[in-house]
C-alpha cells in the first residue's frame, strides 16, 4: 500500500473558493461511482464536500473516495460503524489512511467501541457519533429498545454526553435537537445535521427534517443535503439556493 493521501486540516467550516463558509455537504446517495462523479461534475466548484454512504461505498469501494479526494473534494464517509471494538478500530484506521475528513460511528455501540474508535484515529480524521437516526420516531425507538421513550431529545442528549465522554469530535443529530445540544456542549463538538430539505419539499422517509436556515440558526456546523439537490431538475441551481439560504441565515445571525 502506498503512502496515505496528504491530509488537509479539518476543523470548523472553512471558507470556500466562492467566499461562502463551507457548511454544506452533498450526499452522493447513488448506485455507482460513475453516477456519483457525474453529479460532482454537474455541481462544479461550489460543491466541495461530499458524503459517501453505505450503498455507494459498498458498490464502488474506497476508490470512489480516492477519486473525490483527487478532485480536491472533502469526504464525509457515512458508514455508521457499529461492531465489536477491534473491528471498528480497524475500520477507523482504514478511513484515516484513505484521507476522509469525517467518519460516523453509532453512539449506541457503547463506551468501549467508541473509545477504541477514538484511539485508532490518525491525521485529521474527525469521528462523529450518530445519536438517533432521523428516520426514527419515539414509537420506533420503543419497539427497538423495549422501553418507554418519553422524549427523543432526551435520548439524543444522553447519547451526546456519552459521545463527548468517549472522545468523539462531534455528533450527528436532527435539526430539532441541535439548539439543545449546542447549549449542552458549547463549542466542544461539531454538530452535523442530516435531513435538510428546502421549504415546501417532500419529507420522504425522514421524520425530523429542517430547512437550511433552521439548521444554521440552531447552531449546526455542517448540513447534509441529498435528494433535494441531487434529484432536482437543475441540481446546480438547487445547490446554489441552499448556499444562498445558508449565507443569508449566517448574515442575520452575525
Amino acid at each position: 500500500m502506498g503512502a496515505p493521501t496528504p491530509r488537509r486540516r479539518m476543523g470548523r467550516p472553512r471558507a470556500s473558493s466562492r467566499g461562502v463558509v463551507s457548511k454544506v455537504i452533498v450526499a452522493l446517495d447513488m448506485a455507482s461511482a460513475e453516477e456519483a462523479l457525474r453529479m460532482v461534475e454537474t455541481l462544479g466548484d461550489p460543491a466541495d464536500f461530499f458524503k459517501v454512504g453505505l450503498e455507494l461505498y459498498t458498490r464502488a469501494g474506497p476508490s470512489v473516495v480516492s477519486d473525490l479526494i483527487s478532485r480536491e473534494k472533502r469526504v464525509f464517509l457515512d458508514l455508521k460503524l457499529h461492531d465489536i471494538p477491534n473491528t471498528v478500530a480497524g475500520a477507523v484506521r482504514a478511513a484515516s489512511d484513505l484521507g476522509v475528513d469525517l467518519l460516523t460511528v453509532h453512539a449506541a455501540g457503547g463506551p468501549a467501541m467508541l473509545g477504541s474508535a477514538r484511539d485508532a484515529v490518525s491525521g485529521d480524521l474527525r469521528l462523529l457519533a450518530v445519536t438517533v437516526l432521523t428516520s426514527l420516531s419515539a414509537a420506533d425507538m420503543e419497539t427497538v429498545w423495549g422501553r418507554q421513550i418519553r422524549s427523543v431529545p432526551d435520548e439524543v442528549a444522553r447519547l451526546t454526553d456519552l459521545a463527548r465522554a468517549s472522545g468523539m469530535h462531534g455528533v450527528v443529530a436532527a435539526a430539532a435537537e441541535v439548539a439543545r445540544i449546542r447549549a449542552q456542549v458549547g463549542d466542544s463538538l461539531l454538530l452535523v445535521v442530516p435531513g435538510i430539505r428546502a421549504a415546501g419539499t417532500d419529507r420522504e422517509d425522514q421524520k425530523r427534517v429542517a430547512t437550511p436556515a433552521d439548521a444554521v440558526r440552531a447552531g449546526a456546523d455542517y448540513l447534509v443535503v441529498g435528494r433535494a439537490v441531487t434529484q432536482a431538475e437543475e441540481p446546480a441551481a438547487a445547490l446554489s439556493a441552499v448556499l444562498v439560504e445558508v449565507e443569508d441565515a449566517e448574515s442575520v445571525g452575525a
